[in-house]
């Protein structure tokens, strides 16, 4: 068995994965943890209750979700003592995350010291996007001496749906280019070229990018500099403001975007801004990534907002993009998706429209799997 574990600041996702065929034997969701090992202690009893497991170390195999790997990592690897120490020092451009996630590490080393860990970080599958992607237009000293540059996020999530576009389309992942729209509370856009990433919108941190449910995406620089310098506002509440008060609940109050709908139903003109500036941004990306591609063979829908609003799907699908890229939604099929990978584009559309229900930790379970077949 293969138990894949998200440990966020404040809560744990697991699921347990049978080793030979992945299928999903249980999964669940601890909240508002303050001890990483009560909380899986939690899971191991539930686990032991629901009969999966009689003794803790029936478990042999962990795969750990890691946001931030830096340039160090390009794909899973096995925890030993340098990745716990590289995970470390990238809390620093992840604070939220690889802190949480190198907790969760720990207390399984603790509990289990014969159990085999698996790295699988978010930041691994966009470490193929080529040098004049990733470097900021900023003296080259910041990234030379202090690793600024762009990671992008999300990658488990663009390379699982990348996958199973392929795996629908019948083809090979290593000839398709795509465009995958990862859009939830969290949104990114990413560039698929031949299977690998090449562009992809957050940055060197989420914040950069789509509008998203509470931080505001790619801003000009100097309004920071305004707010602070002229408005007072401090540091420290600058990045409150871009990360918890901004995109969808800065423009009209509300981050749900179910909520945001039934705004809009009943007329209120902000959350229909909201709306609009949220579609607006994503077209952006679209656009962009299309050139930069040449070659489209589809685009992905995923993720919270990508997989389950057919309103955002269809403004975002509107004329003016269906006649650039020469494809066509078919509003019947927006409306009635049903399976967890579906095509949503008219029958002769040249350019594909697909909605793939993302699957993080089987990517996890995956990708933890093949690294340790590898050994």
């Amino acid at each position: 068995m293969i138990l894949v574990l998200n440990c966020g600041s404040s809560s744990v996702k697991y699921k347990l994965f049978n080793k030979d065929t992945l299928e999903v034997l249980h999964k669940g969701n601890e909240e508002e943890i303050i001890d990483y090992g009560l909380a899986f202690n939690h899971i191991f009893q539930e686990l032991k209750d629901k009969g999966f497991i009689k003794n803790l170390d029936d478990i042999k195999i962990f795969g750990h979700r890691v946001v931030h790997g830096g340039e160090y990592f390009n794909k899973p690897v096995i925890i030993d003592e340098y990745v716990k120490q590289k995970i470390e020092e990238l809390i620093k451009l992840a604070p939220l995350h690889n802190g949480a996630n190198l907790q969760g590490i720990k207390v399984i080393e603790k509990q289990l010291p014969n159990a085999v860990q698996v790295a699988v970080f978010d930041t691994a599958f966009h470490q193929s996007i080529p040098k004049n992607a990733y470097l900021y237009p900023i003296p080259l000293s910041f990234y030379e001496e202090h690793n600024i540059r762009k990671y992008g996020f999300h990658g488990t999530s663009h390379n699982y749906v990348a996958k199973e576009a392929a795996r629908f389309l019948s083809k090979d992942i290593e000839k398709l280019n795509l465009i995958t729209l990862h859009l939830g509370n969290g949104s990114s856009a990413t560039a698929i070229q031949n299977g690998k990433s090449i562009n992809t919108s957050m940055g060197f941190t989420p914040l950069e990018g789509l509008m998203m449910g509470t931080r505001s995406g790619s801003i000009d620089p100097s309004i920071i500099l305004y707010m602070h310098d002229t408005l007072g506002i401090d540091m420290n509440e600058i990045n409150r403001i871009l990360n918890k008060k901004s995109g969808l609940r800065g423009v009209c109050g509300n981050s749900d975007l179910r909520t945001i709908q039934d705004m809009i139903n009943n007329g209120n003109e902000k959350a229909q801004l909201a709306l609009d500036i949220f579609v607006t941004r994503i077209k952006e990306f679209i656009g962009s990534y299309a050139i930069e591609l040449g070659h489209i063979d589809a685009i992905v829908f995923t993720g919270g907002i990508g997989e389950n609003s057919s309103m955002v799907r269809e403004k975002v699908f509107d004329s003016h993009l269906e006649e650039f890229l020469n494809t066509k939604l078919d509003k019947h099929l927006n409306k009635t998706v049903k399976t967890n990978c579906d095509k949503i584009s008219v029958i002769d559309a040249k350019i594909p429209i697909l909605v793939i229900k993302t699957d993080e930790e089987k990517e996890i379970a995956i990708g933890t799997k093949k690294t340790i077949e590898s050994l």
